[in-house]
């Protein structure tokens, strides 16, 4: 049967206690997310394309074992910045998945399905979250499928990571006044989600 409860508390806070120990690459989210925030406030050389490059060629490997990132590609995802990026800091990079609205359903899924187009669902996915990291969640085929989604190829998963969003909304609503506000919800879940149902660490 689908999961769609939200993990409890103590669930999450054991679950990023073993990601921490276990999960090596957090350390480049770390960084990649610092660049995209001097990039963004204009303190560094750092372009935006050039901080998710950072993560998506070491938290995103899996993906380009079979690709190569050239210089055509990364061509491809700075289009995709330049394109979206003023779009995604003034509607989304500041507000919690909490505030997502149903009639945004047509302009996130035009943003998703052209991220997804040049990086897959997985990288779409984790790029939009370093973008907005309290608004877009972070999946993997694994995970969806233990929420009862199931991913379909590539540039057509738009509808599934739409019902994803609506599904970790409501597990946001549950965690609200519960976990501390300094804490970004969207990423403990989803050290839960990747630590039990990816990794089986949990």
């Amino acid at each position: 049967m689908p999961i769609n409860k939200c993990p409890s508390i103590k669930d999450l806070k054991k679950a990023r206690k073993v990601f921490l120990e276990k999960e090596p690459r957090d350390l480049f989210y770390k960084v990649a997310t610092e660049l995209i925030e001097l990039s963004i406030k204009e303190k560094t050389k750092v372009k935006l394309s050039e901080a998710l490059a950072v993560l998506l060629q070491t938290w995103n490997r899996a993906y380009y074992q079979y690709r190569g990132f050239d210089n055509d590609h990364f061509k491809k995802i700075d289009n995709l910045v330049e394109k979206y990026s003023n779009s995604i800091m003034n509607n989304f990079r500041n507000r919690p998945i909490l505030l997502l609205l149903e009639n945004e359903r047509d302009k996130i899924s035009k943003i998703f399905i052209d991220f997804e187009k040049v990086l897959g669902p997985v990288g779409a996915a984790k790029s939009l979250h370093l973008l907005a990291p309290r608004f877009f969640p972070i999946w993997d085929s694994t995970i969806v499928k233990a929420y009862g989604i199931y991913m379909k190829s590539k540039g057509k998963n738009t509808d599934m990571y739409w019902s994803f969003m609506r599904i970790s909304r409501k597990q946001c609503e549950e965690l609200e006044g519960i976990m501390p506000k300094e804490n970004n919800p969207l990423k403990y879940i989803d050290e839960y989600n990747y630590c039990h149902y990816t990794k089986n660490w949990i």
